[in-house]
């Protein structure tokens, strides 16, 4: 018997945090049995960035409104859901104050089959990349600056279309 087709059964863990997260707990999670043939995730951590004078990211604040984001965020990944036959689908966003190489934000989807898992994640990471309502601050040595939002994450969009 083949797959069942895209449902929205999957489970969903949507979770908006300033604690770290665990990244082989939350993979676990979604080991759900003898069903479960592809666990995917994506990890995001804070990249370093070179300011003019050569200096390095002292830190990034990220803020959000609390309620409005755990909607959106769960709204994205209720439509990974319904696209692809997921047993479950994690979100786990950070905000706050994060240092060069802190984990910053995590993406895990479960499937029978990891075309689906696979597929199911590059559209997680592309809606979350130019979608999910998060301001990101950079402070530098040469100041602070809000990440402005980059084309090419807007035309990622397009393969989903």
């Amino acid at each position: 018997m083949g797959d069942p087709g895209p449902t929205s059964a999957a489970a969903l863990r949507i979770l908006v945090t300033e604690a770290e997260f665990d990244l082989a707990a939350e993979a676990e999670r979604l080991e759900t049995g003898p069903e479960t043939g592809a666990v995917v995730t994506f990890l995001g951590r804070v990249r370093d960035v070179v300011s003019e004078d050569g200096g390095g990211l002292r830190h990034m604040e990220i803020e959000h409104y609390p309620g409005m984001t755990e909607r959106a965020l769960e709204a994205i990944a209720r439509e990974a859901a319904d696209r692809w036959p997921l047993a479950g689908v994690t979100v786990i966003h950070r905000y706050g104050h994060l240092a060069p190489g802190d984990r910053i934000m995590m993406v895990a989807t479960s499937s029978r089959h990891r075309e689906a898992a696979f597929e199911a994640a590059a559209f997680l990471m592309d809606y979350l990349k130019s979608r999910a309502p998060f301001w990101k601050k950079e402070v530098t040595a040469d100041g602070e600056a809000w990440v402005a939002a980059v084309e090419k994450d807007e035309d990622a969009l397009g393969r989903w279309r």
